[in-house]
């Protein structure tokens, strides 16, 4: 057979038209499929997240990044001696180096005593705070502008549990790693506005953890804990807040919670 002389005949192929039902269920099936892929894909990438343009990486797991970006936060219960008692470890999941609040001077839940904040200073601004809880009960928290604490706590879920605006909001999902494992905050802050010295409007946060938003634009009341607390905690009871700046805080309670990949963007 001469296949370069066959006959072809257009008119005796038929085809049949494509339902316009399967057509939209086809097209609905792939838009799932999409989205799940999307969704996996930000589950997957939120560790190892690298600073983006204009960030600052604060913490690299190192003693060097420690004593470089951070300081005592010197409030009135502090007790710490220079340099900056937080260890470097090894971090138990991959080997390398992470460092931890453990720190003596905050031995028995002393916050106040050896927390670290950074040595720049913030008005509005998004961060990245990658950490893990290494024994169960494990306390610390990141504070925005050394005032608001998103809290970090395991086995506990309530106002003063994990990922918790402190005594004001709860997550809307529970989507802590547990113990031994690493965990992630992505925080976009809003700082408090003023008018002439007055306040008039509060500070106001977005908060992804593990990729999952679990606070959305949230208004802040005040700083909770009193003058050991932060910026503005011994202020008519926490609830004076200033027209000043402040500098992402991590808490130091006698406990190994280690820490990591910290990057900051000021937001103008």
């Amino acid at each position: 057979m001469n296949l370069l002389n066959l006959n072809f005949n257009p008119a005796i192929i038929k085809i049949n038209p494509i339902p316009m039902k399967r057509i939209a269920l086809v097209a609905t099936l792939l838009l799932i499929a999409a989205s799940s892929i999307t969704s996996i894909a930000q589950q997957a990438s939120y560790l190892g997240t690298k600073p983006p343009k204009g960030a600052k990486l604060y913490l690299d797991g190192t003693k060097e990044s420690l004593h470089k970006n951070w300081k005592y936060w010197e409030g009135p219960r502090f007790s710490g001696e220079m340099p900056i008692k937080w260890p470097e470890t090894t971090d138990p999941v991959d080997g390398k180096k992470a460092i931890s609040s453990n720190d003596p001077a905050g031995a028995g839940g002393k916050y106040g005593a050896a927390d670290i904040v950074t040595k720049d200073e913030f008005r509005d601004f998004e961060a990245h705070v990658e950490f893990l809880i290494l024994k169960e009960k494990g306390n610390s928290g990141v504070y925005l502008q050394n005032r608001y604490e998103i809290q970090i706590l395991d086995g506990d879920y309530g106002l003063h549990g994990m990922a918790a605006v402190i005594n004001e909001k709860l997550p809307s999902q529970q989507v802590y790693n547990g113990v031994g494992k690493w965990n992630a905050y992505d925080i976009q802050f809003r700082a408090a506005r003023f008018e002439n010295g007055k306040l008039t409007e509060k500070a106001r946060v977005t908060v992804f953890f593990n990729g999952i938003k679990i606070h959305d634009n949230v208004e802040i009341q005040q700083v909770w804990g009193g003058p050991n607390s932060g910026i503005d905690g011994g202020n008519d009871g926490g609830k004076g807040i200033t027209d000043t700046p402040g500098g992402l805080k991590l808490q130091a309670e006698g406990h190994d919670v280690l820490y990591r990949n910290i990057w900051i963007k000021a937001v103008k």
